[in-house]
């Protein structure tokens, strides 16, 4: 997304972190932010009365003042500006009410944050002001984006970190002076200095410095034990440090990092109307989200293949259905989000955009609100299927590096500097993937490894530990203690991308063989349970109701008998494939045992749901399927249909009423559903 509709908006950031300030300013003006920081209360309050401004940043721990406190004084004069407040604390529910209801925050952002996650705050702060409309050409031709902003930022982070080498070594030079006089304290902090050196100056670029920092490191490792030092070694190994530093570094050029999706995504609209298309590019302009359009199912499908889509908004009608099954057929599709749109949005029509996909129905022509709003929908249900990695290391800027490093549109980063807050933030979070620094104060790595294998929720986290001791004995210790890989300090960007990918693809293979049925693509008995008892309480809570459905394939022995068992198996497999690509996101589908099936449909009544299903069962019925010996037969199933909460309240009680009405549709001459 570019960022020219950013250039107007100007923003306050109250923060006396000084480290934190400058990476976060660097960081939204890329983004195209005016951003003027302050670090206490006065400086804000100059700022305020100086200068216009659209939006707050405020930390909640102030110089003499909390930041609530702040905002209670920012809301006599400025009760209306949007204010964005960063805590380490205040994450109880209670504090959340009295932020948002009370003081009128917009957004609660807990620490330790990254810079991405505030732009995309301040992308859905500001997504329903509309900015001033483009010239005609813009919305015509597209202007070439700027440089990357990722690359852009971690280029600057990576010379202030060479900027500041030589005060480092300063820092380290005196106190490996005090050390020499007998300082224990002052040695100790030399060896975090040398080792942060270590681990973080390769990341950035100054790959010669980290080496040389190793080496000084392992000439300080009788520190750890209360050892003697072999002092001209030290001496030797600090000299060979500072002339390192000394030389003019050249930072390693970086390769491109994908910038992650904006806010809104990429969302795109099928519709034979020129002018509804137009609109619609034009509202995705308003709204911050890309727009790419199509006139028919095979131009929406070309453009699938070529681009990642968050969710597709197609017209009501013949080709509309094609549409959304074509486009729910290509691989890495089945899930699409779906939206249709239509003149008449009557009941009938309502059912068979459920049984398509779809999870919203909009008016035609559609407004400026009902675009938005199906445009966030369906954006956030396809985002939630990126991993999420949690990076936790004492040294915050080797937690930066690290998230630069991996952040895309396939993978978010959670940064966590305190290991004592590991397993709150696992809560918090629920990471796909771990990387944990070694040697870190408190607990190391591998307690901390140890203490997860020993934790039945996160026995099967992968965990990758980052260290700067590679040999024999730490290797050992670190599958010991429960680690799945190890990475070597300086970490090498491709290597720890290719580790990562490698591990997150592999723990999505093995939920999918636990909690998917290998022949339908269903889900399994188990992990159906848990989401429907998830749904059932969600329908408690907001009033809806939910439709659980038992469905069985009818004279299914008959099929094995007469046309073999592979041909059975052609069936299960047709129809579990059929009822995946059916249906919205958030209605379950599952496989229960041998030819049964079931289905959870939130929102639905027995009328609607009952209709939804027919879809279902005139197209399976529709359907060919070949014998073992090539002879052609069609099957059908027949169907049993529970409503909570008139039918039941519960799961079990759910499952007795459809299951009892399964039976009586078999006695009634099978293929039909029974309500």
């Amino acid at each position: 997304m570019s960022t020219a509709r950013h250039l107007n908006k100007t923003l306050l950031f109250l923060e006396d972190d000084r480290d934190l300030q400058t990476l976060v300013c660097t960081f939204l003006r890329d983004k195209g932010y005016k951003v003027t920081p302050a670090r206490s209360a006065a400086e804000a309050r100059q700022v305020l009365v100086s200068q216009p401004v659209d939006a707050a940043i405020v930390d909640g721990l102030l110089p003499g003042m909390t930041g609530a406190d702040f905002i209670r004084e920012l809301r006599q004069t400025r009760p209306g500006l949007p204010v964005l407040f960063a805590s380490a604390f205040w994450k109880d529910l209670k504090s959340h009410e009295l932020l948002t209801r009370q003081l009128g925050v917009a957004r609660v952002v807990h620490k330790p944050y990254r810079p991405e996650e505030l732009a995309v705050w301040l992308e859905q702060l500001f997504a329903l002001a509309e900015p001033p409309p483009p010239p005609l050409e813009a919305l015509e031709e597209e202007e070439p984006e700027p440089e990357d902003a990722f690359a852009a930022s971690l280029a600057l982070l990576s010379a202030d970190y060479g900027a500041k080498l030589p005060d480092r070594l300063a820092t380290l030079k005196a106190l490996l002076g005090r050390g020499r006089e007998g300082d224990a304290p002052a040695m100790e902090e030399a060896y975090s200095v040398v080792h942060k050196l270590h681990g973080t100056a390769g990341s950035y670029g100054f790959r010669d410095v980290s080496i040389t920092a190793g080496k000084l490191e392992d000439v300080l490792q009788p520190v750890r034990h209360g050892g003697p030092l072999d002092w001209d070694a030290v001496a030797k190994a600090f000299q060979a440090l500072e002339d390192v530093v000394a030389l003019p570094v050249e930072v390693e050029p970086e390769p491109e990092v994908v910038e992650p999706p904006s806010a809104m995504g990429t969302l795109l609209v099928v519709d034979e109307d020129p002018a509804l298309l137009a609109d619609a590019k034009r509202m995705g302009e308003q709204e911050g989200v890309r727009v790419v359009t199509a006139a028919s199912a095979d131009e929406a499908c070309a453009v699938a293949r070529r681009q990642w889509v968050d969710g597709a908004l197609l017209h009501m009608g013949v080709e509309g259905l094609a549409t959304a099954n074509a486009l729910r057929a290509l691989d890495g599709h089945q899930s699409l989000p779906l939206a249709f749109s239509s003149s008449g949005g009557g009941l009938q029509e309502r059912v068979v955009a459920a049984h398509a996909g779809a999870s919203l129905f909009l008016p035609r022509p559609f407004t400026l609100q009902d675009f938005a709003t199906a445009a966030e929908r369906l954006v956030t249900a396809r985002r939630q299927e990126r991993a999420r990695v949690m990076v936790v290391d004492d040294d915050p800027e080797a937690v930066r590096a690290l998230t630069q490093a991996l952040v895309s549109d396939a993978v978010e980063v959670v940064g966590l500097e305190n290991a004592y807050g590991l397993l709150d933030a696992l809560a918090q979070h629920r990471p796909d993937l771990l990387l944990l620094d070694v040697q870190m104060p408190g607990p190391s790595g591998f307690d901390l490894c140890r203490i997860l294998r020993l934790t039945p929720e996160w026995q099967e986290l992968p965990i990758l530990l980052v260290t700067a001791q590679v040999g024999l004995e730490f290797r050992l210790a670190a599958f010991q203690a429960g680690a799945d890989d190890y990475l070597a300090k300086p970490v090498l960007r491709e290597e720890l991308r290719a580790r990562v990918h490698a591990r997150l693809e592999r723990a999505r293979l093995s939920r999918e063989r636990t909690e998917r049925d290998a022949l339908t693509g269903l889900m399994l008995r188990r992990p159906f349970v848990e989401a429907v008892t998830t749904r059932l309480s969600e329908a408690r809570r907001v009033d809806r109701p939910l439709a659980l459905c038992f469905l069985d394939v009818d004279h299914f022995k008959k099929v094995n008998d007469e046309h073999g068992h592979l041909a059975g198996d052609r069936v299960l497999m047709r129809l579990g494939r059929l009822l995946g690509a059916r249906f919205r996101r958030e209605d379950l589908r599952a496989r229960w045992g041998g030819e049964e099936f079931v289905v959870a449909l939130l929102g639905e009544t027995a009328e609607t749901a009952r209709e939804i299903l027919s879809r279902t069962a005139e197209e399976l019925a529709g359907m060919s399927f070949e014998g073992d010996r090539g002879e052609a037969f069609h099957v059908t199933f027949s169907a049993g249909l529970a409503v909570a909460p008139q039918d039941g309240t519960t799961l079990e009680e759910l499952l007795r009423v459809a299951d009892s009405r399964l039976y009586r549709a078999k006695s009634n001459g099978r293929n039909r559903i029974e309500v």
